[in-house]
């Protein structure tokens, strides 16, 4: 399997609320190779971010198993898993989750230093030239735009180049004009660094422009478009 970049089988995700267990994923099957795009297109409350984030390493299935980049992580340890995010995994999310207290720069600069490339600051302040943010180095989030922010985000995501992007709702946040240009830049940077997409969306047009199209709903994959 060194091709795949993603190998999921029979996956289960159950929680427990007030109401007793629920079932969020049933029975997930799932593959991508390294380099394809992939839109997880699916209403709210279909599994689609669960499903992230057992991607991620971030949840754990109930059941299955979970294969990424060649790595198995149901059997890792938090450490291991933490690490493996580190080095390996970039995701964006629809809520930007900049540190406010940093600037644009450090917020990218983060996990160049964590994963241990030095000249982290040179480095995501060329990143920040590169998604046009070039002027605003020193600005504060605050500072920011809700477009800028999530071009922050973009160039955090990348800057480790991970083998693998997680993008849950990334333009959710914004308006229709500065999504696009958001979701422009999104698939310009995937394409110059190779690296494998997930694209969870609701909408299907968005998802259309992934070479291929999973649709996700109530916890099961009902179908696939290349």
């Amino acid at each position: 399997m060194t091709h795949l970049a993603i190998h999921l089988s029979g996956i289960h995700l159950k929680l427990a609320s007030e109401a007793g267990e629920v079932n969020i994923l049933n029975g997930i099957d799932l593959s991508l190779n390294k380099g394809e795009t992939l839109g997880l297109v699916g209403p709210s409350g279909s599994g689609k971010s669960s499903l992230m984030m057992i991607m991620a390493g971030i949840e754990r299935p109930s059941l299955g198993s979970v294969t990424i980049l060649g790595h198995r992580l149901d059997g890792m340890s938090e450490d291991k898993l933490s690490l493996f995010r580190r080095r390996h995994v970039g995701i964006v999310f629809q809520s930007f989750h900049l540190i406010p207290t940093m600037t644009a720069q450090e917020n990218v600069a983060i996990p160049l230093e964590l994963a241990g490339k030095g000249n982290a600051l040179k480095r995501a302040a060329q990143l920040l030239e590169r998604v046009g943010l070039g002027a605003r180095l020193r600005h504060y989030p605050s500072q920011l735009s809700g477009g800028e922010q999530q071009r922050v985000a973009l160039a955090r995501a990348f800057a480790p180049e991970p083998g693998l992007l997680l993008a849950d709702e990334p333009t959710g946040n914004l308006d229709q004009a500065t999504g696009q240009g958001v979701i422009d830049l999104l698939f310009e940077l995937n394409h110059a660094s190779h690296t494998t997409l997930v694209l969870i969306t609701h909408d299907s047009q968005l998802a259309a422009r992934c070479r291929r199209v999973a649709h996700l709903l109530d916890g099961r994959l009902e179908g696939e478009d290349s």
